[in-house]
């Protein structure tokens, strides 16, 4: 019989794949195979909850810079599209922080 060297490179592949899991979950085959595969769910799931993440992030802090200002989030958001101006919120958010006079600048032109 024939020497059979992809189930070799199979397991090599899971084992790499598992590194840093504990206890059987890295050693044996079966165990790493399975926590690899729900490892990779997890992560899917989470790439897609991180930019929702951020989203709420720059929504909050955009609130809080525009209530000192005087207006509310929703408000400002309606001027931003009746004024034209085509912004978006990481960018708002951004300038918002590190730059308040230009995001003044901005909210008294949305007002």
């Amino acid at each position: 019989m024939t020497r059979v060297k992809s189930v070799e490179r199979k397991h090599k592949k899971i084992r790499k794949l598992a590194k840093g899991f504990k206890q059987a979950r890295r050693r044996r085959f079966g165990a790493a195979k399975e926590a690899v595969l729900h490892a990779g769910q997890y992560a899917y799931i989470g790439r897609r909850l991180r930019k929702r993440d951020l989203r709420k992030l720059w929504i909050q802090r955009l609130n809080a810079a525009v209530r000192e200002q005087g207006t509310s989030y929703s408000k400002f958001v309606n001027g931003l599209k009746k004024s034209h101006i085509e912004l978006d919120r990481k960018i708002l958010a951004h300038i918002a922080v590190t730059d308040p006079d230009t995001f003044k600048e901005i909210v008294s032109k949305v007002k």
